[in-house]
């Protein structure tokens, strides 16, 4: 999944983005309003994280901008101003969750998976497609009672197909929502990747559950 962080403190920024690459996710940060702004109508991303005082443009100023236009990525805010006006602003704006600094780590991956589940099929913390079984905070992947032993990107890439399962996904969408703005869009990395995966999570086993349709894409179908 793709996430931008919108964060103007460069001591957090970069912890959170460290942080949430570390956990599998692609990241994007910007470093005040209009950069995230401009970067989440570039963009397709999965969730943002905005901080509610930067330069250039208050994060308030950004989330009513992006729901205005129709935007309905999931936004989570974060403001160090625990006050209940603050609170209800961004939420009457469309805000699904906010957080006040200073908070955990813990805290934060465990509200965003929460929010991320929110887009998906799967409610539970456990993700089941088949035989195939997916623990979003261990990073665990299971088949057949068999741990699988997946690099982070192969785990980012499994989950999205994952959350769409049933779905075919295009090249494209993959690329979008599981690289960040390092993406090279001539390379073949997808593809790459793709076969990286295949080759763990059917390798082996009777069935093939990661499935390729010609012209179109990919689709973990069990």
């Amino acid at each position: 999944m793709r996430l931008l962080v919108a964060e103007d403190d460069l001591r957090l920024g970069d912890l959170l983005s460290r942080t949430l690459k570390e956990e599998s996710y692609a990241v994007d940060w910007a470093k005040d309003g209009q950069e995230a702004e401009w970067l989440a109508f570039e963009n397709h991303y999965d969730m943002i994280i905005l901080d509610l005082m930067m330069p250039r443009k208050d994060g308030l100023s950004v989330l009513k901008t992006l729901r205005d236009s129709g935007k309905t990525v999931k936004v989570m805010i974060l403001t160090a101003m625990d006050t209940t006006d603050d609170i209800v602003k961004g939420l009457d704006l469309g805000a699904d969750d906010y957080l006040t600094k200073p908070f955990s780590v813990d805290e934060i991956l465990a509200r965003v998976r929460a929010l991320l589940r929110r887009q998906t099929k799967h409610r539970s913390a456990v993700m089941k497609v088949g035989p195939l079984e997916i623990d979003q905070a261990r990073k665990e992947v299971v088949r057949g009672g068999k741990k699988l032993d997946l690099t982070l990107k192969e785990y980012s890439l499994l989950h999205y197909l994952a959350a769409n399962s049933g779905r075919v996904v295009s090249r494209t969408q993959m690329a979008e929502h599981v690289w960040d703005m390092d993406y090279e869009p001539m390379s073949n990395v997808v593809d790459v990747y793709v076969g990286y995966l295949r080759n763990k999570i059917d390798k082996g086993f009777e069935k093939s559950i990661l499935k390729t349709v010609r012209g179109h894409g990919y689709m973990l179908d069990a």
